[in-house]
């Protein structure tokens, strides 16, 4: 897809982050955006900031992690602006701490967002693509910890590795069925964004009752750090992400200073070795 002007580009999580930022370049592309986010506060917020740039926008309060807002969003969004030309599945939240301290809630919660939201998104929004005739493109929100797996970060890493696997098999999918969509799974590292502050938008249904909460830790506090300091931001991510879009690539990896990590997992899988500590490698070298 070269161009994004008169498109329609539905993104989940587009109240802040990178969702706000892959927003902001689109609207300035002129394409037209279907804004959704669980946060309905921060979705006012966003679509207010975005009405400046005078494209057309809907905005639908969305929980991702429940396949019927889903297919409401995409209802929604069929009937104000008809076919849907870019998916972007960019709703994500993360905990951190030792794997055997993650209760059921946190599985449940990451688990819903972070992975049902993209199978949710899939299946809402791919059979009318299927059925139109212009092309389309989906872009999944996975991380480089769907291609690591680093210590303290289970219930993320596990949910991204996901991701990014779905990703490849729907990207087979639809090459098998000759279909006009295009696929990216989306990998950066670290940059800044509310990541770290996923909490806030935790369903009170799933909130740990009498333990510390998923960012009350070290790992928690080592990661704001990292995405505070992260040298790319958001806006440099959502440019990236539209570029790699246009030239129809599927693996996007912001950070290339990432990929002897990702080298080194490899390596570890072909020579059948314990699998190496993807900070301490960085950390060395």
């Amino acid at each position: 897809m070269e161009r994004f002007t008169g498109r329609t580009a539905v993104i989940t999580g587009a109240g802040s982050g990178l969702g706000f930022a892959l927003a902001k370049a689109l609207a300035n592309e002129g394409a037209h955006l279907v804004l959704a986010d669980i946060n309905a506060h921060d979705l006012a917020a966003a679509e207010k900031a975005l009405r400046e740039t005078q494209a057309e926008i809907t905005s639908v309060v969305t929980d991702v992690a429940w396949e019927g807002s889903v297919n409401a969003l995409a209802e929604q969004a069929q009937a104000h602006f008809g076919a849907i030309h870019l998916l972007f599945n960019n709703a994500g939240v993360a905990i951190s701490g030792p794997v055997w301290e993650h209760t059921t809630a946190d599985w449940q919660w990451v688990l819903g967002v972070n992975l049902l939201g993209v199978v949710n998104g899939v299946r809402a929004f791919v059979p009318s693509m299927l059925q139109q005739v212009e092309p389309a493109h989906i872009v999944n929100t996975a991380s480089v910890a769907g291609l690591i797996s680093p210590p303290g970060f289970s219930a993320y890493t596990v949910t991204k590795h996901a991701v990014v696997a779905y990703s490849e098999v729907l990207y087979q999918d639809l090459v098998k069925a000759n279909a006009r969509i295009g696929v990216s799974v989306l990998c950066p590292a670290y940059f800044p964004t509310r990541i770290s502050d996923s909490e806030r938008n935790r369903p009170a249904a799933l909130r740990n009752r009498g333990v510390a909460a998923a960012d009350d830790n070290e790992a928690a506090a080592q990661t704001r750090q990292a995405v505070e300091r992260g040298k790319l931001s958001a806006d440099d991510i959502a440019r990236i992400t539209l570029d790699a879009v246009r030239a129809n690539r599927f693996y996007i990896l912001p950070h290339p200073n990432i990929k002897p990590s990702i080298e080194w997992r490899m390596r570890d899988i072909l020579d059948e070795r314990s699998p190496t500590n993807p900070m301490q490698k960085r950390e060395a070298t």
